[in-house]
C-alpha cells in the first residue's frame, strides 16, 4: 500500500501554489510531474557524467553509456520483456509508432492490405497509418466503442479478415480510460497469423504489464507520462519483427560500415537507433522506472482504483456533468462536459482559477470524439500522487463552473 504523504513529498512541484490555491494536478494524461530523484538524476548528469555515448573511449562517455545503456534492461524489466534486446529506445510512442509504419509496413503493404484499428485511438496510432492510406493504397478497419465506451475484443478480432496484415490497437484510452483485453486481441490475432502493436502510452502507467505474456509484436511507451523526461520512450519488438525492419533513420551508431559504394547495418536494436540519442532524458527515464518498480505497480493500481471508486461516486452526483465512458474495470481518467455550459475550455479556465489543472480538448482523440457526438470535452486524469482531497477540491471547483457557466 501507498504512502501518499511519503510519495506526494517526492514531487517538488505539489507543494506549490497556482493562482494562489494548493496545485491540484489532473493532466497526468498529458505528462506526469517528476520525481525528486529523477530531477537529481539529470541534474547530476548534465553536472558531472555527461558525454556522448557508444564510441568514446574516455572515462566520461564509458560512465554515460553504461548508465544510458544500463536503461534498456530496466525498460524490459519494466514491461516484463525477457529479451532486452528486442527493445527499442526513442523519443516515445510517436516516434515507436511512425518506426513500426515506416520501418516494417511500408516495404510489406500492398493496395488493398488491412490495417484494424479502435474508433479510441489516439492520433500517434491514426496518422501514421494513414500515411499507409494516402500513398500506398491501405485500408483502414475501424471498431466502434459500446455505449459504456468498452471495446469488445470479440469486435476487434471479428473485424480480422484475410486481408488483414495489422491490429493497432490501444492498452488503455487516453479519453475513457477503457482497458483493453490486447491478450484475447493477440492471442486471436496470432493464430491467423497477423501482428499485433499495442500502444502502452497510458496502460504502463497504471497498471502492471508484462509484454512477453501479452504476446504482442510491438509494445509503445512514452517516457513523460512515466514520470520521466519528455523526449525519451522505447517500443518493444519481437525479434522476429526486428528481423523483417529495414532502417528508420540512417546515420551514426545504427551502421556497421559505411564505403562510397555500400552501407552494412548494426545489429538490432542498434540498426533502428541512429544518431546521438536522447542521453540523459533515457537515463532519467531508467530512474523513473526504477521508482516506480520501487513503489511496486501492483500497489499503485490498487491505489488508484480507489481514487477511480471515490471520484465516479463524488462525479456521479453531479447530476449536471456528463461523464464520457463508464466502462467496467476502467483506469482513473475521466472526460465530461458540463450540461448548459460554453467550450470545454471555459471549464477549464474556470478550474485553473482554483488551482486544478486539467486538459480541455479532442485529447488527439478526433475519431473518438466523433463517435461520441461532442468536439471536445475536460480530462481529469489521475496519477500515483493523487489525493481523495483532490478529487474533492476538483468537485467543488467544478461546481463553481456549474453555477458561472450552467
Amino acid at each position: 500500500m501507498l504512502d501518499i504523504a511519503k510519495v506526494r513529498a517526492d514531487f517538488p512541484i505539489l507543494s506549490r501554489e497556482v493562482n494562489g490555491k494548493p496545485l491540484v494536478y489532473l493532466d497526468n494524461g498529458a505528462s506526469a510531474q517528476k520525481p525528486q530523484v529523477v530531477i537529481d538524476t539529470i541534474t547530476r548528469a548534465y553536472s558531472y557524467e555527461y558525454a556522448n555515448v557508444h564510441r568514446g573511449l574516455h572515462y566520461l562517455s564509458n560512465v554515460a553509456t553504461e548508465k544510458y545503456e544500463g536503461v534498456r534492461s530496466t525498460i524490459a524489466r519494466f514491461l516484463g520483456v525477457a529479451d532486452e534486446h528486442q527493445i527499442v529506445l526513442n523519443s516515445g510512442a510517436t516516434e515507436g509508432i511512425n518506426m513500426i509504419a515506416y520501418a516494417w509496413a511500408m516495404p510489406r503493404f500492398q493496395p488493398g492490405d488491412e490495417i484494424v484499428l479502435s474508433v479510441m485511438e489516439h492520433h500517434a496510432n491514426i496518422v501514421p497509418w494513414h500515411f499507409l492510406r494516402e500513398r500506398q493504397g491501405v485500408v483502414l478497419k475501424w471498431v466502434d466503442v459500446d455505449s459504456s465506451g468498452a471495446l469488445d475484443p470479440q469486435a476487434v478480432i471479428d473485424a480480422i479478415g484475410p486481408k488483414t496484415r495489422l491490429v493497432a490497437i490501444t492498452h488503455l484510452s487516453n479519453v475513457l480510460g477503457t482497458v483493453v483485453d490486447v491478450k484475447a486481441i493477440c492471442d486471436a490475432a496470432r493464430a491467423r497469423g497477423v501482428p499485433v502493436l499495442v500502444d502502452g502510452s497510458q496502460a504502463a502507467v497504471h497498471m502492471p504489464v508484462n509484454v512477453d505474456d501479452i504476446g504482442c509484436d510491438f509494445y509503445a511507451i512514452t517516457g513523460h507520462k512515466l514520470y520521466g523526461p519528455s523526449g525519451s520512450g522505447a517500443i518493444f519488438v519481437h525479434k522476429d519483427r526486428l528481423a523483417e525492419m529495414r532502417p528508420f533513420i540512417g546515420g551514426g551508431d545504427m551502421i556497421r560500415e559505411v564505403t562510397k559504394d555500400a552501407v552494412s547495418y548494426n545489429d538490432p536494436p542498434m540498426k533502428f537507433e541512429a544518431g546521438t540519442p536522447a542521453i540523459v532524458p533515457t537515463i532519467g527515464l531508467g530512474t523513473a522506472l526504477e521508482y516506480m518498480m520501487t513503489l511496486g505497480m501492483e500497489n499503485v493500481a490498487a491505489h488508484e482504483v480507489r481514487l477511480r471508486d471515490y471520484a465516479q461516486a463524488r462525479l456521479g452526483g453531479l447530476n449536471w456533468l456528463q461523464l464520457q465512458g463508464d466502462a467496467p474495470g476502467k483506469a482513473a481518467i475521466f472526460s465530461f462536459t458540463l450540461d448548459g455550459a460554453g467550450h470545454a475550455h471555459d471549464i477549464s479556465t474556470i478550474l485553473d482559477k482554483k488551482g486544478v489543472a486539467v486538459r480541455a480538448g479532442h485529447h488527439c482523440a478526433q475519431p473518438l470524439m466523433e463517435h461520441l457526438g461532442v468536439t471536445a470535452t475536460c480530462r481529469a486524469s489521475f496519477g500515483l500522487y493523487n489525493t481523495e482531497a483532490e478529487v474533492d477540491a476538483l468537485v467543488d471547483a467544478l461546481e463553481l463552473c456549474h453555477d458561472l457557466l450552467g
